[in-house]
């Protein structure tokens, strides 16, 4: 029996390609551990979907996980590059038993990722990642029950999965909403959406610019995508266009230029969409759900048309198991993951540009002029510390954190947390005044320093 070691992180599996934990043997492991927690005793074959992005090592994760699935008695079904939103519509469309989604988002090519959908198209919970981590570990549950010689699954591929995804896309949008007149700069990350994405603008009449959309396994996200913003930039402007999208590399996420060359990130998609949807009444209980990074500017952009803003922790899975929990539409990050739950169980690039779209064609106004939030200045002050010692052991900083937060009065807002990967202290700080936000965030710093900073 091997050492047992958490694989799952807040998003699947990930690492370097090619060692451990993104290796062909874990890959393997990883695929019939997911297929024996779905088989079924009645006899009826069970179907996994599998679907990757552009880079390299794709096809090496795709094959050993199709045959540790298939060594169960469990068919596969294979799409091949398309947005993990797309694996996770096709998942439940498809009625597949489960999804997985090979690719590493943002990351650069050398790394990648291996992430599961239930059937209804969410993440697994984190019961089922413990369950299929134990057997990874001790193989010897999943040994007892390989399929017969003549029960071996079959994988096969699905033509059509790029056509289904495209139809759907254009199905959240009403019949009546077309793009004619609009010139739309895409930039696709050379990643997963390098088809989907300049296709469905053209379908709706849009004229499209196309960059980074000729993967060739190496470049996606190279100097390109939804965190390197200039090349789109550059593009809007030699190409005189009304917009510029940029998605990540697997099409999860997406940042808008302007017209003016602006960026229109996630809190700017939630603050126009929220509060669009609660003026025709469609936003689930008059509330958006983001994380304590979105900006104070989305919450005061809410707070004027009567819309709550629910707060979560970091990370898109914390904003969609809050969304699930109490039945709420609309929510994301700063950073460009935005769930429309009344179309995608995760956040969908395409969808959100989509709707960004729409709203633009049919007001006939150009994005900088549908801006729904002004941002509110932020200080962030990152304080290196011996050990995370929790603030509320530190009386006096939490002195000075209750006397700041009376100091802003509603009319900012401060976060003080540990970062998750290194040993730092975050204090975040916004408010109207940039002098008294430098202030209070620098009191608050030195407080943190004096009881737990590094000598």
């Amino acid at each position: 029996m091997t050492t047992h070691r958490k694989l799952f992180g807040t998003d699947g599996v990930r690492g370097v390609a090619n060692q451990e934990p993104i290796t062909s043997e874990t890959a393997l492991k990883l695929g019939r551990a997911l297929a024996h927690m779905f088989r079924d005793s009645t006899g009826r074959h069970r179907r996994i979907l599998i679907g990757k992005d552009t880079r390299l090592s794709g096809y090496m994760l795709e094959t050993a996980i199709e045959s540790g699935i298939c060594s169960m008695g469990v068919d596969v079904w294979l799409v091949g590059p398309l947005p993990t939103p797309a694996i996770a519509f096709l998942t439940r469309s498809m009625r597949a038993d489960a999804g997985v989604v090979i690719s590493a988002s943002h990351n650069p090519f050398q790394d990648n990722g291996i992430k599961f959908f239930s059937r209804d198209g969410f993440k697994l919970d984190d019961q089922t990642e413990r369950r299929i981590e134990a057997m990874v570990s001790d193989e010897s549950e999943v040994g007892m029950h390989r399929a017969r010689a003549d029960d071996i699954g079959k994988a096969k591929r699905i033509d059509d999965a790029l056509g289904r995804y495209l139809v759907f896309l254009k199905s959240c949008l009403p019949r009546s909403v077309a793009f004619d007149g609009l010139k739309v700069a895409i930039d696709c990350a050379n990643g997963a959406a390098y088809k989907v994405g300049p296709e469905v603008l053209e379908e709706l009449g849009a004229e499209v610019v196309a960059i980074a959309a000729d993967p060739d396994g190496t470049n996606i996200n190279l100097n390109c995508g939804a965190t390197h913003l200039d090349a789109i930039r550059e593009t809007v402007a030699r190409e005189h266009a009304n917009v510029g999208i940029a998605l990540d590399g697997d099409g999860d996420r997406v940042m808008l230029i302007d017209e003016r060359g602006e960026v229109f990130d996630g809190d700017d998609v939630m603050a126009l969409l929220g509060r669009k949807l609660a003026a025709q009444g469609r936003l689930s209980h008059n509330a958006v759900v983001a994380t304590v990074m979105s900006n104070f500017g989305l919450e005061l952009a809410l707070r004027d048309a009567g819309v709550r803003l629910i707060r979560t922790e970091v990370g898109d899975p914390a904003v969609a198991r809050e969304m699930r929990l109490n039945s709420y539409n609309l929510g994301g990050e700063q950073s460009g993951h935005v769930i429309f739950m009344d179309y995608s169980t995760t956040g969908d690039g395409m969808i959100s540009a989509l709707m960004v779209l729409a709203q633009m064609a049919e007001s006939g106004r150009t994005l900088g002029e549908l801006r729904a939030m002004r941002r509110v200045p932020q200080i962030l002050e990152n304080v290196r510390v011996r050990n995370r010692t929790p603030i509320a052991e530190m009386p006096d900083v939490q002195r000075i954190i209750a006397d700041a937060e009376r100091r802003l009065a509603g009319a900012g807002r401060l976060l003080v947390r540990y970062s998750g990967t290194e040993m730092l202290a975050r204090v975040m700080v916004e408010g109207e005044d940039a002098a008294q936000i430098k202030t209070l965030a620098q009191e608050i710093s030195a407080a943190i320093q004096k009881h737990a900073g590094t000598p």
